[in-house]
């Protein structure tokens, strides 16, 4: 009789060498749908579109699943249409993007399920919270965590954001130290800073990042979220002024930034 209960699975084990072993069966690349979905509502950026994505689904499509599964287009499409019609989630496609959603997504998560089956005490569960994130053997859900640490998935804006900073640095310069998907969570964690303390808009962040990584002087000395976030200001300033610059003298004074300031 297999055993009952819950495990919590740490969303750092995407990042291990063993999963990124390939092909994925149909088992890892389900388990791989439950880590990818959002765990709370988030909002990113999708081009110069502002999308939105309800728990327990996530933005993908048909290449990227094929890449990341090591499997061919059919199969993929096959197997979600499995999933579909076995009522485990349900895809909605446009030209864009696939958005898929977890059905019974609360099932897989829910705090409420996970202490009727537990028998471990609560002062147990709580010291599990103080285990590195790059511990992969982790008990504590993104959810739960006791201490509230926050864990960035990749489709959180802050997560975005944050790595599109790092890939405007390795385009400049690709041997640039960079963090890995790991230790990219400060950054994440420096952009939700930027977002909640500072009022930072998110396509104006996007906006600073895009600029200052197109700028001769900018882009060999902001190689981090933290000086993002100290020369913001800064940016901000030379922005508008560049923007006067580019047009008639009678005009510059109608210059206002599309980059909200605190």
């Amino acid at each position: 009789m297999p055993q009952q209960g819950w495990i919590s699975l740490h969303r750092s084990i995407q990042d291990h060498w063993l999963w990124n072993d390939k092909p994925f069966d149909k088992a890892r690349a389900w388990i791989d749908i439950l880590l990818t979905a959002n765990h709370q509502g988030n909002k990113f950026l999708l081009g110069n579109e502002l999308v939105e994505v309800e728990r327990g689904s996530f933005i993908t499509s048909e290449l990227k699943l094929m890449e990341k599964w090591g499997w061919s287009k059919t199969k993929v499409r096959n197997f979600l249409e499995l999933l579909e019609k076995d009522n485990m989630l349900f895809k909605k496609s446009d030209r864009k993007k696939t958005t898929l959603t977890i059905v019974n997504y609360s099932v897989y998560q829910e705090t409420g399920n996970h202490e009727k089956t537990t028998k471990e005490p609560l002062e147990d569960r709580k010291k599990t919270t103080k285990e590195p994130i790059e511990d992969t053997n982790n008990n504590v859900n993104n959810e739960n965590n006791d201490n509230n640490d926050n864990i960035f998935v990749s489709d959180s804006n802050e997560y975005r954001l944050a790595d599109y900073l790092r890939k405007w640095i390795l385009r400049n310069n690709p041997t640039s130290k960079v963090p890995n998907d790991i230790k990219l969570q400060k950054w994440c964690k420096t952009i939700e800073l930027m977002i909640r303390i500072d009022k930072r808009e998110i396509e104006d962040i996007q906006e600073h990042i895009k600029y200052s990584q197109t700028d001769s002087f900018w882009k060999t000395n902001l190689l981090s979220a933290d000086k993002l976030r100290k020369q913001y200001d800064q940016l901000t300033g030379q922005m508008i002024n560049n923007k006067k610059k580019m047009l008639p003298k009678d005009k510059q004074e109608q210059v206002y930034p599309s980059c909200k300031t605190v």
